[in-house]
């Protein structure tokens, strides 16, 4: 930190008159005047490094120690994420199907979609999907091949994370915010998971560290580096890319180094090359004719900007979201959870993210006012406003919106939340000879133990003796802290080191339940059974069921819901999706089994409407996949469908893209999924659908699905009855093929003949 009053903690060397306590320097030109860029001095007439020597040497100007700490820093993130990574199969099978496809066909590569036929995509841009589908093509469809780029992505946030810390800060304030971030349960989750949600907390990284390199000389390509990224992050999931760009945009126009000309003309160029990275793609779907390319999920106008601005955008902040499966947190309450200030903090969120939560506010707060004397453009300060800003921004978007939230959204907290801590620690630690820095690092860690024993708590069973450790030892570290200036040098790091290990043992104790165990499905939640929530309880694997009884993510959720008395079990493994028991009246958990990932009913009294035949009620039987989750596949039914696959475009149709995307992946042939995701996008109509058939494109239909007459926010009547239509004509004039507890139709073979 550079103030006009004082650049100790910037030179490395303790307040208290010693530098063997210091974080270290952040670079050979640490004493510069504020707001200069942190660049190192030129060392003429020295020989060239051999590569392998600068690479684990790292700076010269850097003790021994940091280079190597860096490096295990990451390969240690790597192997926790990489640990048994193949149990969670396929993960979420909406995606790998898409993965799958685009590893057959570049045109479903490009557009993201659900098939390699190009019947319709999924509801976002494809970005997320790429290295993905690259990754399948070189290496083969399987799991690994799937959520190894996803880990990749986790160890580059860290790593992006150090740098953008350790350039204006210390080795340390990178290494403890990088610790912090792969220690944080939904990060361990995410980046262990086929989401878009991985590819945008890099991105969104990236974009700061860019935003921050820009804030040091005011030079324009950093600027429009950051541009790109959020280009991109845009292409993995729209407007939640742009959630961090207010608070961004504000701290270059009042903090940058140029005049303020200049500051504008380049948030004006940035801008441009936002529009260019992301509108690029968005510009080819609009102009390519409809008939040529994939219908596009998640709209009901076969529009990308509709899907943009209407369900993956406006609709997720009121709740107004045509073709959802429900929306609407009004009056505080809702399908997805309560909204309000503590969002972040209750039940449903709070195991999640919230561990270093109030640490990080208290940290923030902190830097803020330790360089409020500092001049315009110093640098720490603009430090904190650009990661601080985007943690309260995305915070408070998160904790009011009303639309579709999920607890693994926050995995776009973790960055900010890991920034503010080490920078925040490491400034107050070079300024902790005043009594009211040491008092409030002590007060940041005893609020991490305090939060950390309520957030244990809530989970009594699990590791009962881990909250009194992190209470007591919390409390002990604080007050070591408040007399480390003090203390020698044992005692200072033996405070250091409790309070660090009090502050993230349990998050640690949350991350390794999650790499314990698989997660499949498309609503996941991390740690323990219990963990979270969302109107049931949580489950290894899986994620909260919705309010009033909707089905979960890869865990069953059906405790103390209205007509629901399911259990919590484990995800299903690779290839084989799980699926769900059989309803009772009133709800959707039933008789669970080993596996099961999603509550179906057959024949259920106030179930969910199904798309299958008349008569057939919920959400289909035996093997038929549900909304959130896919179906086991048979041999037997894999054989069926793969039988003279070859002759026709799709092997089978299915409503939902859940239960399409089970077949698909379990015999690597094109299934058309009815309806999209929800099976009420109106996709294809059944005029489309009729010749199709007639055109001998489509061999069979597969009974049941996903929600087919719909019930989501908002949902249209032509929308509702698109897929049931498809399914009334079909069981009313095709021959009916049950194999196991699967049921199918011969499009190929009407009952008239």
């Amino acid at each position: 930190m550079t103030t006009q009053s004082d650049t100790s903690h910037q030179g490395g060397a303790s307040p208290s008159g010693g530098a063997e306590l210091s974080w270290g320097p952040p670079s050979s030109t640490a004493l510069q005047e504020p707001g200069a860029p942190p660049t190192a001095a030129p060392r003429s007439g020295e020989p060239k490094q051999p590569f392998f020597h600068r690479v684990w040497r790292g700076r010269p100007e850097d003790p021994r120690w940091v280079r190597p700490a860096f490096l295990a820093l990451l390969v240690a993130t790597g192997l926790l994420y990489l640990y048994n990574l193949s149990a969670s199969g396929y993960a979420n099978s909406f995606y790998s199907a898409a993965v799958q496809a685009g590893s057959q066909s570049w045109k479903a590569l490009f557009f993201g979609s659900l098939d390699s036929a190009n019947a319709i995509t999924v509801d976002k841009p494809p970005a997320s999907l790429w290295p993905m589908a690259l990754s399948v093509r070189i290496f083969g469809l399987n799991s690994w091949a799937i959520l190894v780029p996803e880990v990749l992505m986790g160890v580059a946030t860290v790593g992006v994370l150090y740098g953008a810390l350790r350039r204006r800060f210390s080795p340390a304030a990178g290494l403890i915010a990088g610790a912090v971030l792969a220690l944080t349960p939904v990060a361990a989750l995410m980046f262990r998971f086929n989401n878009p949600d991985a590819m945008l907390a890099l991105l969104m990284t990236v974009t700061i560290y860019c935003v921050v390199r820009a804030l040091e000389d005011g030079r324009t390509k950093w600027l429009v580096r950051a541009g790109v990224a959020v280009g991109f992050a845009f292409l993995a999931k729209t407007l939640q890319a742009f959630l961090i760009l207010p608070p961004l945009a504000v701290v270059y126009a009042v903090c940058a180094p140029v005049q303020l000309r200049k500051r504008f003309a380049q948030l004006g160029l940035s801008a441009v090359a936002m529009v260019v990275a992301g509108g690029w793609w968005v510009a080819v779907v609009e102009l390519w004719p409809a008939s040529s390319r994939p219908y596009i999920g998640g709209s009901q106008n076969n529009s990308f900007l509709e899907l943009t601005f209407g369900y993956n955008g406006l609709g997720r902040i009121n709740g107004d979201e045509t073709g959802s499966v429900g929306g609407g947190g009004g009056g505080g309450t809702g399908q997805w959870g309560e909204t309000g200030w503590n969002r972040m903090f209750n039940s449903e969120i709070g195991s999640q993210i919230s561990w270093l939560l109030p640490a990080a506010l208290i940290l923030f707060v902190a830097g803020i006012v330790l360089t409020r004397k500092a001049k315009r453009t110093d640098l720490t300060r603009s430090s904190f406003l650009a990661w601080g800003g985007a943690l309260l921004m995305t915070a408070i978007i998160f904790s009011y919106m009303a639309g579709i939230f999920h607890q693994y959204y926050t995995v776009a907290l973790a960055p900010y939340i890991a920034a503010v801590v080490g920078m925040g620690a490491t400034v107050l630690w070079e300024e902790r000879s005043k009594i009211w820095a040491s008092l409030t690092l002590a007060g940041a860690v005893t609020a991490s133990a305090a939060w950390g024993y309520v957030l244990l708590n809530r989970t009594p069973t699990y590791l009962p003796w881990l909250k009194w450790l992190v209470l007591i030892g919390g409390l002990a570290g604080a007050l070591g802290l408040i007399f480390t200036a003090r203390l020698g040098r044992q005692l200072a790091l033996a405070a250091v080191g409790l309070s660090f290990v009090a502050s993230v043992a349990g998050p640690t104790a949350y991350t390794l339940s999650t790499v314990n165990t698989g997660h499949t499905g498309s609503i996941v939640t991390a740690g323990p059974a219990g963990a979270s929530m969302m109107g049931g309880r949580g489950g290894p694997g899986g994620g909260g069921g919705m309010r009033g009884g909707f089905p979960g993510g890869g865990n069953t959720r059906g405790q103390n819901q209205p007509g629901g008395n399911g259990t919590t079990q484990q995800g299903g493994g690779m290839g084989q999706p799980p699926t769900g028991g059989t309803g009772g009246t009133g709800g959707f958990p039933g008789q669970n089994q080993q596996g099961n990932g999603n509550a179906q009913g057959q024949n259920q009294q106030g179930g969910m409407p199904g798309g299958g035949a008349t008569g057939e009620g919920g959400m289909g039987g035996g093997g038929v996949g549900g909304l959130l989750n896919g179906a086991t596949v048979s041999s037997a039914a894999k054989k069926l469908l793969e039988t003279n696959a070859g002759d026709y475009t799709w092997a089978a149709a299915a409503i939902g893209s859940q239960n399409s995307a089970s077949y698909q992946l379990a015999t690597g042939k094109p299934v058309m999924a009815i309806g999209g995701f929800n099976g009420t996008d109106p996709s294809p109509t059944l005029a489309q659908f009729k010749k199709y058939v007639t055109d001998g494109k489509i061999h069979y239909f597969i009974s049941g699905g996903s929600m087919g007459g719909g019930m989501g926010g908002g949902n249209s009547s032509s929308t509702t009855s698109t897929s049931s239509q498809i399914s009334s004509w079909v069981t009313a004039n095709f021959r009916k093929v049950t194999v196991g507890s699967a049921t199918f139709y011969d499009l190929t073979q009407p009952t008239s003949s």
